[in-house]
């Protein structure tokens, strides 16, 4: 079997003040017609990244509202993941190609991962291109098959996209973040478009006092009197962490004191993340001010919570980007965000919350404005606060997927 992903227990009751409570009364009146359905999310890894965070939360929430939700990993070897992650990056425009042993591999791995699913479900969500080819090889049997992508593939390399289309064929639905995402001659009738969300309530992003989160940073060696900056993202060259840092030191030529920190989520299914990290600290190996943390060194979710409320900036400035769910953490805490003008980034800050950027001048130059100009950079984060509560918060989430499943089930 599958290994099942544990996960703890949650009211959408606890929503009532983040996400108002009109909203969750619609929601359980909404998950009605759906009580008892078997609902099953298959992804790659349990912690880093945002499929996995996002999964934690929902899960337990959907129980809540009466559905029979469960969580599961498919399962693979280095070589697996470095496939799938050439996979993920031919999908977001790379130009190499996928070798003849390399679509053995993902293969061999799907065909397995087939096998060890074994319990019936009437939802079945596939991830992102890892286990994208499950229903190929286990066949559909009664169960509506939903594949998820969160990433932007809108200028996938045609080598890798024309490796992976046919698998698509048999699913009923395929749900992207944005309409521009969708690839060319995506074999499936039925396209939605579904934002991701943040958990308002997760050890992420919940509220936490101030004087708790400056004894945080202390704790992980951050100076809270002195001005900081910060990116949290996978360490990824689609992130463009190396960037990050140059336009961090042309902000520091004009403010010595400031600091930056790169905080990286090292996941199971992302061998190439390892790379970057050794990149990183050598660019960096020459400044003490630059922090750099990891879910494997004691950073964690709730490290990650007070560094992107006491930062003065949050930069993400990503190349390509599926989404960006550090975006509306950071605005959703009321701190202002310098980003990449890439994928899902700029639907979450059309109100306001801080400046697009393509280039790492420009990017140190809304870093800059932003820090010598405080009060302007509160009333950004402020409007960006307003956007999330009212467009990105896990409740607008699990409303739209359980409309896709009535709709799929007939109910």
């Amino acid at each position: 079997m599958l290994a099942s992903v544990d996960v703890g227990t949650q009211s959408i009751d606890s929503y009532n003040t983040s996400a108002g409570v009109e909203v969750v009364e619609a929601l359980r009146a909404q998950a009605e017609d759906l009580r008892g359905a078997r609902v099953l999310h298959i992804n790659a890894t349990p912690y880093g990244g945002g499929v996995a965070e996002i999964l934690r939360s929902q899960i337990p929430l959907l129980r809540d509202l009466g559905i029979q939700a469960d969580w599961k990993l498919i399962t693979g070897d280095e070589a697996f993941f470095r496939v799938t992650k050439t996979i993920h990056n031919g999908l977001q425009g790379a130009s190499r190609e996928l070798a003849t042993t390399e679509q053995e591999t993902y293969l061999t791995y799907s065909t397995r991962n087939a096998q060890l699913l074994e319990e019936p479900y009437d939802v079945i969500v596939v991830h992102d291109p890892q286990p994208l080819a499950l229903l190929h090889f286990r066949g559909k049997n009664a169960a509506r098959w939903i594949w998820r992508c969160h990433i932007d593939t809108s200028e996938p390399n045609p080598q890798v996209w024309g490796f992976l289309r046919p698998y698509l064929s048999d699913y009923d639905a395929a749900v992207f973040t944005l309409q521009d995402f969708v690839p060319p001659d995506c074999q499936v009738h039925r396209i939605e478009m579904i934002p991701p969300a943040i958990d308002p309530e997760s050890p992420k992003n919940i509220e936490i006092a101030p004087e708790f989160a400056r004894r945080l940073l202390r704790w992980i060696g951050v100076d809270v009197d002195r001005p900081l900056v910060t990116q949290v993202s996978r360490f990824d060259p689609w992130k463009d962490p190396l960037g990050v840092i140059e336009s961090y030191r042309r902000v520091k030529q004009a403010i010595p004191k400031l600091q930056l920190a790169l905080v990286g989520s090292m996941a199971l299914d992302d061998p190439e993340g390892w790379d970057i990290y050794h990149q990183i600290l050598e660019a960096s190996r020459t400044d003490r001010e630059i922090h750099i943390f990891t879910n494997l060194t004691g950073v964690g979710n709730i490290e990650v919570n007070a560094v992107q409320r006491l930062s003065q900036v949050v930069i993400q400035k990503s190349i390509r980007e599926g989404f960006g769910l550090v975006i509306s953490e950071a605005l959703w805490k009321g701190t202002p965000v310098v980003a990449g003008r890439a994928g899902g980034i700029p639907m979450q800050m059309r109100e306001g919350g801080g400046f697009l950027v393509a280039s790492v001048e420009e990017a140190a130059d809304r870093i800059l404005w932003l820090l010598e100009h405080p009060e302007e950079a509160r009333e950004l984060g402020k409007r960006g606060r307003e956007l999330v509560r009212r467009q990105f918060l896990l409740t607008r989430l699990i409303a739209d997927e359980l409309r896709l499943y009535a709709s799929l089930l007939g109910v």
